[in-house]
Parts: structure tokens; C-alpha cells; sequence
């Protein structure tokens, strides 16, 4: 007779010895089924008209409207200054009347009417260096006893120094731009190149629109965002122009629409991941950062969507519209 605890060691033992299927290592690491098949390509049209419309729309309104320059910019001079007690924009217009301060405006910069920003163009050099004391003498009058009101910050640029500063942030847009380009054209093939520029073109001008729309402050802190949302555009154009590639050597007897749509697809998993990812921080930023650094937070936030957005529908139809199935082969 057989010794049952003998076999029912041994068949535990076999039981503790056999490997985990594949499917239950992947189960939770598989944000997106590897076997999803998505249409991209088919709705590239539909998705070309719409992203043409908003960008003449963006167009439109840096020529009308245009962007909310900070002192970065345009000059001037930017003063933050907080209340122990509330008060209203009015009432502080009113009690720096006096100062009769150019172009003065008064925006509500904190919570509860306590914290303001004092915007305005200051006469001549002196104005702009003794604006801290001007503005504290006249603001004694009204809010006496030590400690009613704080200067937290005083920040002035000249308008030459602002035009100089809005010229050469225009053209190191337009030069990352171009060279992002240049090296995709390079580093794969003209066609994603031409993609590439036009895609990063559209995202610029996304952001641009959204920042007019919502009159968030362009100063030097949002340019920087809008370099780093180009980085972040290009970036995932290349992870999908490198997975198109490797298909296409994988992939020859696939027509190049099938080729495109099938990396678009397996790559979606990974763009969820990194965006989604992104965007949480930045929604955080955006919300508990502070004042001082929505302008920024919300800058990146519409970046990294439209980043997104145009790597797929953008990038990657014009990729199929310019090349032809030989030439990429070629590249092999």
C-alpha cells in the first residue's frame, strides 16, 4: 500500500514547485491589454479638422486679444502686498490714488481679500527703486498701527529689458521647435520629422489659446513650461515613431496605415501610464502650490494633454500622409 502522507507531501511540494502562469504575472501590471486594437488611423480626419479649427482659433487670439504678459515681458512693476484685516480691489485702488501710479492694476492674489498684486508702470528710475517706500507711506495713512499690511515682494523690469526678454523667448521656442524636428528627421526619417515639427506647432499654439482664454500671466516661469511641454511632446512622438519602426521590419507584408495603427496601440499602455502619472503631480501642483504657481502647474497641465493628443493624431497621420512603405523599410 502507498504511504498517503508520502503523496501528500510530495503533491504539496509539487504544488509549491509550479511556476505562476504568464497570465497572473501581468494580470495587475497590464494597465492596457496588449491585444487592443484601436482605430486611430481611421479617425485621423475627423481629428486633423478639429485640431486645424482650434489652432486658426488660437491664431486668431494671440492677434486680438494676445497673451497676458507678466513685467517679464512688457516691463513694469509687480508688488505683493497682504492685509491683516480683508479689504476690497476698490477700496485699495482708492487708497493709492494719490500715488496717481500709471496704468495701475489691482488683482486679488490670495484668499479671503487679504493678499493683492499691484501692477503698474513705473514714471522713471527712481519711481522704480523707491516704489517699496512710496507705496508703504501711503498705505500707512489708511491702515495704520504696525503690522495692518506687509510688502511681501517687489519685482520691476525696464520695457526695454522686458522687449528684449519677450523676443528671445519667442525665438527659443521657435529654435527648440525647429531642432526637435531636425533630430527626429534625422534619427528615423524626414516624414516623422515633418510630423514631429507640425505636432509640436500645434501643441504651442493649444497651450497659447488656453492661456489667453483663461488670461493666465505669461512671464519667464510659463515660458518655461511651454519649453518643457515640447520636451514632453517630442518625447512620446519618439517612443511611438521607435515602436513604428521596429514593426515595420516585423511587420512587411502590413500595409504602413496598419503598421502605424498597431504601434499607436501598443505603445497606449505606457502614454496612459506617463501621462496620467504627470498630470496628478500637476493637478496637485495646480491646486495646493499656491498662486504663484498655477500660472505654471496649469501651463504644463494642458501641455502634457495636447502632447498626448498630437503624438497620436497628429504626428503619426502625417507620418502616413509623406512616407511610403519602402522608404521606412529602408531605414532597417
Amino acid at each position: 500500500m502507498s504511504n498517503p502522507r508520502v503523496r501528500s507531501e510530495s503533491g504539496a511540494g509539487r504544488d509549491r514547485g509550479t511556476p505562476t502562469s504568464p497570465s497572473t504575472v501581468h494580470k495587475f501590471t497590464q494597465l492596457v491589454s496588449p491585444n487592443v486594437n484601436f482605430d486611430f488611423v481611421g479617425k485621423r480626419q475627423f481629428f486633423l479638422i478639429l485640431s486645424t479649427a482650434l489652432n486658426l482659433i488660437a491664431i486668431v487670439l494671440l492677434f486680438t486679444p494676445g497673451l497676458n504678459f507678466g513685467i517679464d515681458f512688457v516691463g513694469g512693476t509687480d508688488v505683493r502686498v497682504r492685509f491683516t484685516q480683508p479689504i476690497t480691489a476698490g477700496d485699495l485702488r482708492q487708497n493709492l490714488g494719490e500715488l496717481d501710479l500709471p496704468d495701475l492694476t489691482v488683482q486679488e492674489f490670495g484668499a479671503q481679500g487679504k493678499e493683492f498684486m499691484l501692477r503698474f508702470e513705473p514714471s522713471d528710475a527712481t519711481t522704480m527703486n523707491a516704489v517699496s517706500g512710496v507705496i508703504t507711506g501711503a498705505l500707512a495713512k489708511t491702515h495704520p498701527g504696525e503690522g495692518s499690511f506687509e510688502i511681501l515682494s517687489v519685482e520691476s523690469v525696464g520695457p526695454k529689458v522686458g522687449a528684449d526678454l519677450r523676443r528671445r523667448g519667442f525665438l527659443a521656442v521657435a529654435c527648440t521647435t525647429l531642432f526637435m524636428g531636425i533630430y527626429i528627421a534625422f534619427r528615423f526619417e524626414l516624414s516623422f520629422g515633418i510630423g514631429a515639427v507640425i505636432a509640436l506647432m500645434h501643441d504651442v499654439l493649444i497651450a497659447a489659446g488656453a492661456l489667453i482664454v483663461s488670461q493666465t500671466i505669461f512671464d519667464l516661469t510659463t515660458l518655461a513650461a511651454m519649453l518643457t511641454v515640447i520636451g514632453f511632446s517630442v518625447h512620446d512622438t519618439i517612443i511611438v515613431s521607435d515602436r513604428v519602426r521596429e514593426n515595420l521590419r516585423k511587420m512587411r507584408r502590413v500595409s504602413l496605415a496598419e503598421v502605424i495603427n498597431r504601434s499607436i496601440n501598443e505603445t497606449l499602455s505606457r502614454t496612459i501610464l506617463t501621462t496620467g502619472t504627470a498630470l496628478l503631480v500637476l493637478v496637485a501642483l495646480y491646486v495646493l502650490g499656491g498662486p504663484g504657481l498655477k500660472p505654471f502647474a496649469f501651463t504644463l497641465i494642458v501641455g502634457f494633454l495636447t502632447g498626448t493628443y498630437s503624438s497620436i493624431y497628429i504626428a503619426a497621420p502625417i507620418v502616413l500622409f509623406w512616407s511610403t512603405r519602402s522608404k521606412l523599410v529602408a531605414a532597417d
